[in-house]
């Protein structure tokens, strides 16, 4: 008779332990998804804001640094008493001066597209791996492909989400919108042609002259390759783009990197 009272005690002690491990367990749970989803939102919002203004400010930096070099190995008239040079007329075609090629990570220029804003630049690496290029540095130069000017197919890959997304907008390009590569030695102007969505298999996009397997190149082209759709690797996205003009820094900025700016 004196343990029937504590029964039904001990019945509700362990029915209370249920529903407190229960209620922990839920807690718990909610506190992983608010983290999961604030992960996601750093991934594709905040986090993109943040990279894509470093990567603009590296970029914006750098083209400063070229311009003043340029400018301290070639002081003004004023400042060193000299003759100024005489001004590359701007319709004259001046050859374009080839880089050697990149190695893996070696900042070596920086990419323009008037078309993706005023203050887009990019900073463009040998390499395409994520580790040492996409990610820490932005659009990155597939090895083996002709440097900036050369004949044949200069490429390039960079995200379009994540990590500041530099080609997220590749899809928004119009025929003959312009994208500039500056170097130290001035600015490569080609002219945007056609979009074309491959597989990732299809390295054919790479070929001296793309998707034209055993031709000689005789011209020079600009290939950019990202991802597709977003958010996904099942496709390609590939831009092309021919090559209009080089303007040397002794000549100053081409009218190419305003041209068209949205």
């Amino acid at each position: 008779m004196d343990e029937q009272p504590g029964a039904p005690l001990r019945a509700r002690t362990r029915r209370r332990r249920r529903v407190s491990f229960v209620g922990v367990l839920g807690e718990v749970l909610i506190t992983v998804g608010i983290v999961v989803l604030l992960y996601v939102a750093w991934q594709l919002w905040i986090g993109d804001l943040i990279y894509g203004a470093e990567r603009t400010a590296q970029a914006q930096a750098l083209s400063e640094t070229w311009q003043e070099d340029f400018e301290a190995q070639h002081p003004s008239p004023t400042a060193s008493g000299t003759p100024a040079p005489a001004p590359i007329p701007t319709d004259v075609t001046t050859d374009p001066v080839i880089l050697p090629e990149a190695a893996d990570a070696q900042v070596f220029g920086t990419m323009h597209i008037p078309r993706f804003g005023p203050d887009y630049a990019v900073a463009i690496a040998g390499g395409v791996t994520r580790a040492r290029t996409l990610d820490p540095i932005g659009i990155g130069h597939y090895p083996g492909t002709p440097m900036p000017g050369a004949v044949g197919n200069v490429a390039f890959a960079a995200h379009r989400t994540t990590w500041g997304k530099p080609f997220n907008r590749i899809a928004d390009l119009h025929v003959g919108d312009a994208i500039v590569i500056e170097t130290p030695d001035g600015w490569y102007t080609y002219r945007f042609r056609t979009l074309e969505y491959v597989k990732p298999t299809a390295v054919e996009v790479l070929l001296p002259v793309p998707q034209a397997t055993g031709v000689a190149a005789d011209d020079r082209y600009l290939t950019m390759t990202s991802c597709s759709p977003m958010y996904s690797l099942a496709e390609r996205i590939v831009a092309y783009s021919v090559f209009e003009s080089f303007t040397p820094r002794s000549a100053g900025a081409p009218a190419s990197l305003t041209t068209g700016a949205a």
